[in-house]
């Protein structure tokens, strides 16, 4: 039983330090985004948008491997899971910025939205699951 809970632990830690490891790449992306605004204002078609999202963010992740070219967690029961969840709650993160952006009187840019926000998670996340040693 106690080896359960350290796997569920293990797995929940594992999220948590990939969501936060993605969201502060998706803010350093936001602020260059926020700042060359006109370049990727409706310049692209949103599912050219997705995969230049998903794109970028396998760049991001694979940058990352340079920085920490072992797992962050080392794999348990539930080696992948992370491929799944983390962009999700990633997306819904950069969703809510988003939101508060806009709330605040700002203009949001794409990446601060769901669709967006999970296309540059998932590919950080594919290229970490990939390429780890």
């Amino acid at each position: 039983m106690e080896e359960l809970v350290g796997a569920i632990l293990a797995g929940l830690a594992e999220l948590l330090t990939e969501l936060l490891f993605e969201v502060l790449a998706e803010a350093i992306v936001a602020l260059f985004a926020r700042s060359l605004r006109r370049l990727f204002q409706n310049s692209f078609d949103p599912l050219l948008a997705s995969v230049f999202y998903l794109l970028l963010g396998a760049g991001f992740g694979g940058a990352s491997l340079l920085a920490l070219p072992h797992p962050l967690f080392h794999p348990s029961r539930f080696h992948g899971i992370s491929l799944l969840v983390s962009p999700i709650l990633t997306g819904l993160v950069m969703s809510e910025v988003g939101v508060l952006v806009r709330r605040k009187g700002g203009k949001s840019v794409r990446i601060e939205t769901f669709r967006y926000g999970f296309a540059f998670a998932l590919g950080m996340a594919m290229a970490r699951l990939v390429f780890v040693s």
